[in-house]
């Protein structure tokens, strides 16, 4: 299965980048609950790099070891980068007057998550 490559400069992409998600999850079978958990974290995602960086992309990638399937989601940008990651993680922490769950609530919903941010070069998650 190819990847999915999903660029995020406008509202709109938002919800393509959705809905190419759910379409991925439903494919390759995974559960109603995991396939929410997969909306949810490229909504929260996508969401981040349009607020805080204005543009970028998401890859989704299929992924199979052993008989557990699953999806990689990547959301790149070259924005202005999160000076503190760990505080960023932190459950109520927001630069933009919101509720501060998004990175918390990705990291949890997620079976693996790594983010990388260098200030002035951008943001990997």
């Amino acid at each position: 299965m190819d990847v999915v490559l999903c660029p995020v400069r406008r509202e709109r992409d938002i919800y393509v980048t959705l809905v190419r998600a759910r379409e991925l999850a439903r494919t390759i079978g995974l559960k109603l609950s995991d396939c929410a958990r997969v909306e949810i974290s490229v909504l929260e995602l996508a969401r981040n790099i349009l607020c805080h960086a204005g543009n970028g992309h998401m890859l989704l990638k299929y992924d199979q070891q052993g008989d557990k399937r699953g999806i990689i989601i990547e959301a790149h940008d070259t924005g202005p980068g999160i000076a503190d990651v760990e505080l960023a993680l932190q459950d109520g922490y927001s630069t933009s007057n919101t509720l501060g769950a998004g990175l918390p609530g990705v990291r949890r919903l997620m079976d693996d998550f790594e983010i990388s941010s260098t200030p002035g070069q951008g943001t990997t998650v």
